[in-house]
């Protein structure tokens, strides 16, 4: 049980330019993954199964998308008369003549919001991580530090392209952070921030209203970077899984991770559940040729050709004698008769005509764009 009250803060637009061939048309919180779940599914689940009932959505672009997926967030127990779901478009606040830039100004964008809650820490998050965390721990491990601001924080591999916007923590041997650095490669014994952070609610209004009063943008360079000897800035590692979505090749590696029964089991426990919108499809239809081996299918997909170590959306059909090998095909792709596809990502609704070939790489997976026919 949390130790106090908490809210959540979610940033859906944080990291779109990391998969911009995917935010053109949709925020990184909508990003679809793991055949039936968006980005923002593991946020919100994450938090309501640790007690959280108090959640707001800042949007910025491209958010009609994720607006009719999360709805009134009847999904996720948000739909309520009091606290439950809230989302906050540009423009929400009255004086808000200019879209935010920024992390302080989309906070400053919602300021009112803040200052009348009712709860005593907040957990600001990003949608840029797959993970299922466990929020009670965290905010009752953060109260019992008495730390000023919470970083969780992962253990990830170096390498140039994860480097890009992303914060580099490195704590002393009592969990205290003693630098941080942004777009940089981790030294011995730094971590990754997961971009969450969980910090006193009325200590976050007067260091945003301060921020803005100087005309400051960036919370990590002008606050946490600033203020590292005045605030006592604690990481705490995750220990569980997690995947960080920057680039196209990550999102189709934390993907197929997911064809690992291992990471699986970790990522969608009975007792921590992932929710996501509920549709009314039926259950996948297999022809009496289809051959499916080591993939996710979700509801609704057709299946009469041969579909290996891939992972199909609701409604994908696969034609006959077509073959579908380390592809990603989002809801409503069809694949014609006789098509071979390999490392292929399709939009939703995206047409491949009869015996068409397609070749990507693992390293380099073909994107096809929403609505597109080849």
């Amino acid at each position: 049980m949390l130790k106090a009250k908490t809210m959540g803060i979610i940033f859906a637009n944080m990291h779109d330019a990391s998969v911009s061939e995917f935010t053109a048309i949709r925020s990184m919180a909508s990003l679809p993954f793991g055949a039936r779940y968006r980005q923002v599914d593991f946020y919100l689940s994450s938090l309501v199964n640790s007690g959280v009932n108090q959640v707001g959505v800042i949007v910025k672009n491209n958010y009609h998308s994720l607006m009719d997926h999360m709805g009134t967030g009847r999904e996720w127990d948000l739909s309520r008369k009091i606290e439950g779901l809230s989302i906050f478009p540009p423009f929400s606040e009255e004086m808000s003549k200019d879209i935010y830039h920024g992390r302080i100004g989309a906070l400053g964008s919602i300021i009112h919001y803040l200052s009348d809650a009712s709860a005593e820490y907040v957990i600001l998050m990003d949608c840029d991580h797959v993970a299922n965390v466990d929020y009670e721990e965290l905010v009752n491990g953060h109260i019992d530090s008495g730390a000023d601001l919470t970083m969780l924080s992962c253990s990830l591999p170096s390498n140039s392209a994860m480097e890009q916007n992303c914060v580099v923590v490195t704590p002393d041997e009592t969990g205290r952070v003693v630098d941080l650095m942004i777009n940089t490669k981790a030294p011995k014994g730094s971590y990754y921030s997961m971009n969450i952070m969980v910090i006193a609610r009325e200590l976050l209004v007067s260091i945003v209203e301060d921020a803005i009063s100087h005309m400051k943008i960036s919370f990590e360079r002008d606050i946490l970077t600033a203020k590292l000897n005045d605030l006592n800035i604690r990481c705490v590692l995750h220990k569980g899984f997690v995947k960080r979505i920057y680039s196209m090749r990550s999102y189709f590696e934390a993907s197929m991770s997911l064809l690992d029964a291992d990471v699986r089991a970790e990522l969608f426990t009975p007792d921590k559940p992932i929710y996501t919108k509920v549709h009314d499809d039926p259950p996948v239809k297999y022809g009496l040729e289809s051959k499916v081996a080591n993939s996710l299918l979700a509801d609704g997909c057709m299946i009469e050709g041969t579909v290996e170590n891939s992972i199909l959306s609701r409604g994908v059909k696969v034609g006959k004698g077509a073959v579908v090998k380390n592809c990603i095909l989002l809801q409503d792709t069809v694949v014609g008769d006789g098509a071979d596809i390999e490392y292929v990502i399709a939009d939703k609704e995206v047409t491949i005509s009869d015996g068409t070939e397609l070749k990507g790489h693992e390293s380099y997976p073909l994107y096809l764009k929403k609505y597109e026919k080849v």
